[in-house]
């Protein structure tokens, strides 16, 4: 005869401690995914920024210019853009940078209408060229001067909102004032009414 020390465990005893295991497991998992999320967007935010902000430097420390293009759903392509005489040579792609693939450059019901810095009204994702008459165009071209201009020669002032699809209060937005190259970025915050925070 067995002794009950011996005997181990039973199956229905395994089956309860594994369920309990799985259980926990999904629990924490399904408690994580807000912060998993947020970690998504922080990142695409501080790519997008840093992007702007590290090529609008380099345009001035190494005096050239630098074209920032922005593609949906969520591409940055950075180009060199060379002088010749008389006619430039085309630009060459130096960069790509991909955001994470739950989130993409785009604007939500629920945006206010007073965009950051003043620069459109929040209907449009990527909205550069603000005053020239143009608007909506996708990119930033910086000037040894550290100023924004389009391939016209205007200052290129404007903004790229981005965030993920269906979730508001993950918004963030870049915005570039084109006479300076100042940039800024923004958070949308639910204060008394939905409202962008400068960060």
């Amino acid at each position: 005869m067995t002794s009950w020390k011996n005997r181990g465990f039973s199956l229905l005893e395994m089956t309860i401690a594994i369920a309990i295991g799985v259980t926990m497991a999904a629990i924490t998992f399904i408690a994580l995914m807000p912060l998993f999320n947020e970690s998504h967007v922080d990142a695409a935010y501080d790519t997008t920024l840093s992007v702007v902000r590290d090529y609008r430097n380099q345009s001035i420390k190494q005096s050239k210019r630098f074209i920032i293009t922005f593609t949906a759903p969520g591409t940055i392509t950075v180009q060199y853009w060379g002088v010749g005489v008389p006619v430039s040579p085309a630009p060459v792609t130096v960069a790509t940078y991909t955001l994470p693939p739950d989130i993409q450059f785009t604007v939500q019901p629920g945006f206010p209408t007073n965009a950051p810095d003043g620069f459109g009204t929040g209907i449009t994702a990527i909205d550069f060229d603000q005053g020239m008459g143009l608007g909506s165009q996708n990119y930033v071209m910086f000037m040894p001067d550290g100023s924004s201009q389009d391939t016209l020669g205007n200052y290129n002032s404007g903004v790229v909102y981005l965030g993920r699809t269906g979730d508001l209060y993950s918004s963030r937005a870049v915005s570039v004032f084109g006479t300076t190259g100042r940039i800024r970025g923004w958070r949308l915050y639910n204060q008394s009414g939905n409202i962008w925070e400068q960060q």
